[in-house]
């Protein structure tokens, strides 16, 4: 690891150690991080710094703006993730600035947070496969637990979309789905 991937790391998850939110006796964003890094590492374990920057900062200060400032429903939970997609690269892109990084790489890590080109770039891609991956692992079974079945499946197959086919594939061999969603992965 160079030099300034550790400061571009650090930074942040110094900025997401300030997440008021706990969960497992850690500040909520700084554990999203974490979790994202390791499955980047495991998914891709030759991944390029700026996508392992981009994994450990894609939800960077996500409580700053509260899904709650937005209307309900779709357009207006559409307009709130754009804005912290928008937010998000703004943000990690300053910090690599000071970790180091030059204005090409900033600008290049700002594609991947706003996911510019979803199915095309393979880093795109890949940072995605790996927010699929740790949505599934650690954050599916609490949130299906609190949404109407039909809700989940809808939500499933829109999650399985923006996958890879490798991706799609690895997740049936990884996780145990009920049939109805492991459906949606075999697309």
């Amino acid at each position: 690891m160079t030099d300034r991937l550790t400061r571009a790391l650090a930074l942040i998850d110094a900025a997401n150690s300030a997440d008021p939110t706990a969960e497992e006796g850690l500040p909520a964003a700084l554990l999203y991080g974490q979790r994202m890094s390791r499955e980047l590492a495991r998914l891709f374990p030759d991944a390029s710094e700026i996508l392992q920057i981009a994994a450990r900062g894609q939800h960077i200060e996500r409580w700053l703006l509260p899904r709650g400032n937005y209307p309900d429903g779709k357009e207006g939970y559409l307009a709130w993730r754009r804005e912290q997609a928008r937010r998000h690269a703004d943000r990690v892109s300053d910090l690599m600035a000071k970790a180091g990084y030059g204005q090409d790489e900033c600008a290049r890590v700002g594609v991947l947070l706003r996911k510019e080109g979803l199915k095309r770039d393979p880093e795109v891609q890949a940072l995605e496969d790996v927010i699929c991956f740790t949505f599934l692992r650690w954050y599916f079974q609490p949130f299906a637990a609190s949404r109407d079945p039909a809700e989940v499946a809808r939500i499933v197959t829109q999650t399985a979309r923006k996958m890879s086919a490798d991706a799609r594939a690895r997740a049936l061999a990884e996780f145990t789905l009920p049939e109805q969603l492991a459906a949606a992965f075999r697309v």
